[in-house]
């Protein structure tokens, strides 16, 4: 008997076609979930052969400590999804963070891979507790003990996150990965261990494991904003509570960002001026995340530099010469800094 096809082999570039031609409401959701999971491997097959079965998109890593999901499932498969995901006994009611904004499609494919882990963390202790996180808060909470002159607000996202978007006097690690970030931030605090450390993300995911590793490391006053900055904003909306988040969200999938406030903090990596939108490097031997307004991608073509533009108005075959035996880029999500030295 032929095994089931739980992979989707078809070219990235006709599945970015055919989303962007997709009318077909979807809702972004994002949850996460530390457990054991004995064998990842058909936990994941297992995932794929259910949610392609609801024309799921999106992108999901499955390791032995648990699961961590960015889905954009189809509006009308909604409530079967949500069926078929509560019926596995360890995700019965997970936490479910739908996105801020609708409209654009978040994702043009399924992906599900088995990591070592859901979130890179470089621990390596094996008594490590993830489960042993710091006190969760809701928006209220969180909102008054952040107020408190005795509390230290830490950001721990990367440094292109916290460019765009970020908490009103929140410390602002420039840290390239949550791997480094979290020593970093340990390394940080060390000489303040007397004060309530408040932690946020964008989902909830990275300060679970960075609260635990901080109470790990003998911090007593450790807290994380539960849901993240998504379940942040859209619970202040809801109760009409003050929002101390300013900017927008950086999201990890085709959209980039969601806009929490009107404040626009960050500035074109080319020409300096105010704005916020991400975008990547026209050039696929480059490919750089970085921040260019409307005026510099006219001007450049939608690349970072004048090196790329020239590079991407070459004939195709050129270009394919010139990437020969390159490695494909993998600086997507690091900061520009065309201007620096």
């Amino acid at each position: 008997m032929a095994s089931k096809k739980l992979f989707n082999t078809i070219d990235s570039r006709i599945l970015r076609k055919k989303a962007a031609e997709n009318t077909q409401p979807f809702i972004t959701v994002s949850f996460y979930k530390y457990f054991t999971i004995q064998d990842p491997a058909s936990f994941r097959d297992l995932l794929y052969e259910s949610w392609s079965s609801l024309e799921i998109l999106g992108r999901t890593y499955i390791a032995s400590e648990g699961i961590n999901a960015q889905i954009a499932v189809p509006e009308p498969n909604y409530e079967r999804f949500i069926t078929k995901l509560y019926s596995i006994t360890e995700l019965n009611g997970v936490r479910l963070n739908t996105a801020i904004e609708s409209g654009a499609l978040a994702f043009f494919k399924l992906i599900i891979r088995v990591k070592s882990k859901i979130v890179a963390d470089g621990i390596t202790d094996p008594s490590f507790n993830p489960a042993n996180t710091g006190v969760h808060l809701n928006a209220d909470a969180f909102n008054e003990i952040i107020s408190r002159p005795d509390t230290l607000l830490v950001d721990m996202r990367n440094h292109y996150e916290s460019e765009v978007g970020h908490f009103k006097g929140a410390i602002l690690p420039d840290s390239d990965s949550f791997r480094d970030e979290i020593h970093l931030v340990e390394k940080m605090l060390d000489e303040q261990r007397d004060k309530h450390i408040v932690m946020y993300c964008t989902g909830g995911i990275r300060c679970e494991k960075a609260s635990a590793y901080l109470k790990h490391k003998g911090f007593a006053n450790v807290y994380q904003l539960e849901g993240g900055i998504i379940k942040y904003t859209r619970d202040v909306r809801e109760a009409g509570l003050e929002n101390k988040f300013v900017g927008v969200n950086f999201v990890f999938d085709e959209r980039l960002a969601e806009r929490v406030s009107d404040d626009v903090i960050a500035n074109c990596h080319t020409c300096h001026k105010p704005f916020d939108v991400h975008t990547n490097c026209a050039n696929p031997c480059c490919h750089i995340l970085f921040i260019q307004c409307e005026d510099c991608k006219v001007t450049y073509n939608n690349c970072c530099s004048i090196e790329c533009k020239t590079i991407v108005a070459l004939p195709a075959e050129e270009q394919r010469i010139l990437r020969k035996g390159k490695v494909a880029a993998r600086n997507v999500f690091r900061k520009a800094r065309f201007n620096e030295g």
